[in-house]
């Protein structure tokens, strides 16, 4: 079911990588012409940062319930971890993210077993992925779902109905999302972090896109480490 990624398999996620840092630099040139980057300056950040806190103690139970809902609406989660990042702070900023997004994640799941069987089944009926997810678990077990939390092959938010309507406990479900989901979070999270110490300190600035950075490339090559642990 596993095979080892070849060298085609490394020459797109290469292409792919490539593809977003020049997508990335193009998007800041055109908002450096048009004046586009004045709206997403850190003065603008910081006043973003301060509407979230002016929840006071109930901003991160608001930013919680957010990510739940964004999680059960398909909605991507990546904007909303850097914007932990940079209103909670790198640390405080993860540990939210980790909780709104495994609550929605389990959310999702119990809606795929239970509320909306019969849905999330027309939707994941004609999908290989899918199938594939579903032999995983019946061979692999709990080893499937750390696999797919760890290397984003599957849609994070489609894999949290798909796994519904396979047989993995409730409680392993929840156990290893919250655990598996932390090295991507981190990513998303410390670059957020970045953005909210560049003005007051450039040394934690620089530690936290390096761990961000770091976590990124280890996450990266877990696929080639699978395909052979797998593969024997």
């Amino acid at each position: 079911m596993f095979e080892r990624p070849g060298g085609e398999d490394t020459k797109k996620n290469a292409g792919r990588l490539i593809g977003v840092v020049v997508a990335l630099l193009l998007a800041l040139l055109v908002a450096r012409v048009t004046g586009v980057a004045g709206y997403i300056s850190l003065d603008g950040l910081n006043s973003l940062r301060d509407w979230i806190n002016g929840f006071g103690a109930g901003a991160p139970v608001v930013f919680i319930a957010i990510y739940v809902v964004a999680t059960v609406a398909f909605l991507p989660g990546a904007p909303l971890s850097l914007l932990a990042g940079l209103v909670f702070g790198a640390v405080w900023g993860t540990l939210w993210t980790v909780i709104g997004a495994t609550l929605g994640a389990t959310l999702a799941f119990l809606i795929g077993r239970y509320a909306a069987r019969g849905l999330v089944e027309s939707w994941t009926a004609n999908n290989a992925r899918i199938r594939i997810l579903d032999e995983g678990v019946e061979k692999h077990g709990w080893r499937m779902l750390v696999i797919t939390r760890l290397v984003p092959v599957f849609p994070f938010n489609l894999q949290n109905y798909a796994y519904g309507l396979t047989r993995m406990g409730v409680g392993t479900y929840v156990l290893l999302t919250a655990i598996c989901i932390v090295p991507g979070v981190i990513v998303y999270t410390f670059a957020g972090g970045s953005l909210a110490s560049a003005r007051e300190d450039l040394t934690r600035t620089f530690a936290y896109l390096g761990v961000a950075a770091t976590i990124f490339v280890l996450i990266s090559l877990i696929p080639g480490w699978l395909g052979k642990r797998l593969g024997r």
